[in-house]
């Protein structure tokens, strides 16, 4: 299977099935001399992994990182760095009786299209559990950013169904997307409280009607400098493009003020050049901090829209492997809204991005 790499001089590659005995990521091209422990990696998975809240998939896995080589005594050595995470939680049991039917929604049948043969166990390699690699290679990424100049990456929800969030505040911190202003976890990650709670409401209404919902996820990359991005293939607008629409789930990206532009006049979507602190800036954002495919200085402002879940545990007709046609019902555990753990995985392929792209630019203009 081609395909499992990303990047040019910070590299990834991942490895592991849903229910496989562990998923692996390779990330090859971090400098030296950044310091990483587990204990980083820890953070991040547990945004990602299941069971956390009421709203997600009750699957259990504690997503313990091992780094197994590029790190000596708490720093990067410059080496490939190999981290491990065990699956321990996997019950294929549940998938037994659908093994021979396509699951509406999923890879099943593009999976034997293209090789004749699959993993159906919780959908193998096309299963949202092999993002658990790529949110460990995301934290490396995003220490290479705030070592380089400063960086962050915070993302989180602005939609889930019909429910909007139209209270944001200017800048987002992880700390307003991950609490409550009472300390309780933001189980949804939405930093408009208020749209928070009416978002948990419609999750748990879907997953009481055995159904599932989607929704949109912005995620903004703070204090990028200008002049990361190449102008024609490997514009930086088409490899987050790409990272996003990697993940699971995505079937919609825009960046800046995406899709609205097509009502707009130019004099209306054009951002005017300002001078601030002696650096150059615009008055606006609409250009969602890239143009001409290159980062202009001002944040990253990117939206993906994410499907319902497709395995719902209600009847839903589908098509036997030898084409007769039948009925499944999913049965194991699954997200009614994959939104609240979205979230870290766009993060981390937004900052694999950046990180890459910032490296590239080094040898471009070292000086």
């Amino acid at each position: 299977m081609a395909g499992n790499s990303f990047g040019q001089v910070l590299r990834v590659t991942t490895a592991g099935e849903s229910h496989g005995p562990a998923n692996v990521v390779i990330v090859d091209g971090c400098p030296p001399g950044i310091p990483l422990n587990e204990a980083d990696l820890q953070a991040d998975l547990d945004r990602r992994r299941p069971g956390q809240s009421k709203i997600v998939t009750q699957r259990k896995e504690p997503d313990r990182a091992e780094i197994l080589s590029g790190v000596f005594e708490g720093h990067t050595t410059g080496t490939p760095i190999a981290i491990l995470v065990r699956n321990q939680d996997a019950k294929s049991r549940d998938y037994a009786d659908i093994k021979d039917l396509y699951r509406p929604g999923h890879a099943d049948f593009t999976f034997d299209a293209k090789y004749g043969r699959r993993d159906y166990r919780g959908g193998g390699r096309a299963s949202a559990r092999e993002t658990v690699a790529r949110v460990a290679a995301g934290v490396v990424a995003k220490k290479i950013l705030a070592r380089a100049f400063g960086g962050s990456v915070v993302g989180y929800v602005v939609q889930v169904g019909d429910v909007v969030a139209t209270q944001l505040p200017e800048r987002v911190t992880s700390d307003m997307v991950e609490r409550l202003p009472d300390g309780s976890p933001n189980i949804v990650r939405c930093p408009d409280h208020e749209a928070a709670a009416r978002m948990v409401a419609r999750i748990e209404a879907v997953r009481r009607a055995q159904d599932s919902i989607g929704g949109v996820a912005e995620i903004v990359a703070y204090d990028v400098p200008a002049g990361l991005g190449e102008p024609v293939f490997d514009k930086l607008k088409a490899d987050l493009g790409k990272a996003l629409f990697s993940l699971p789930a995505v079937l919609g990206v825009e960046y800046g003020a995406g899709f609205a532009v097509a009502t707009m006049r130019g004099s209306e979507n054009n951002d005017v050049f300002v001078a601030q602190d002696g650096v150059v800036r615009t008055a606006t954002n609409r250009h969602g901090g890239m143009l001409g495919g290159i980062s202009s200085g001002m944040p990253l402002v990117l939206r993906a829209a994410v499907k319902p879940t497709s395995s719902l545990p209600r009847p839903q007709p589908t098509l036997t492997r030898d084409l007769r046609p039948s009925e499944i019902r999913t049965r194991g555990r699954h997200d009614p809204c994959l939104l609240p753990r979205f979230v870290p995985m766009a993060e981390a392929m937004v900052a694999l991005v950046l990180a890459d792209h910032w490296l590239r630019q080094r040898a471009t203009r070292p000086f």
